[in-house]
Order: structure tokens, then sequence, then C-alpha cells
């Protein structure tokens, strides 16, 4: 991967553009620190189809979370249950 620092990059962009599609991902560094990566397009799309969703992408995701949503037992019944229960 080719570092650019990031005014070479604004004042390359297109150059920095051609190199990510024909020598692969670029690094933009801002004062030697790599802040952000140029990577062809097909390898974004890749990489996002290959991502697996985290515990915060299923938390904050629309409801319902489960296909055909989630069945929430009978109170009823689950009190039943829990007055036959027998503690040692």
């Amino acid at each position: 991967m080719t570092a650019w620092p990031v005014q070479d990059a604004k004042a390359r962009f297109g150059e920095l553009l051609s190199d990510a599609v024909s020598q692969g991902p670029q690094v933009v560094t801002k004062h030697g620190v790599e802040m952000a990566v140029a990577v062809p397009i097909e390898i974004w799309r890749r990489m996002e189809a290959e991502r697996k969703p985290t515990l915060k992408d299923w938390l904050l995701a629309p409801s319902p979370r489960l296909e055909g949503g989630l069945e929430l037992p009978d109170r009823k019944k689950m009190r039943f249950l829990s007055r036959d229960l027998e503690l040692e």
C-alpha cells in the first residue's frame, strides 16, 4: 500500500483514485498518522457483503428483529408454572 500525505492526496486526487484501481488500496495520512484508505469499489462491495452484523447493528435494527416476530409467553401460564416450582 502506498501512503499519501493528505496534501498530496487532495492535490492529486485523480491519481490517487487511479492508483487505487490499478495498484490496490492507498493510505491517506495526516501528520504521519494513517487516517483513511482509498480502495476500488469492487473490494469495498465485497467487504460489505461479507461483513457480519454486530450486536449493535442487531439492537439498532428496526423491529421485528426475527422473522415472524417474537412470541411472548403467556403471563398467566408463566405464573402457573412458577407456583409449581419446588426449591430445595
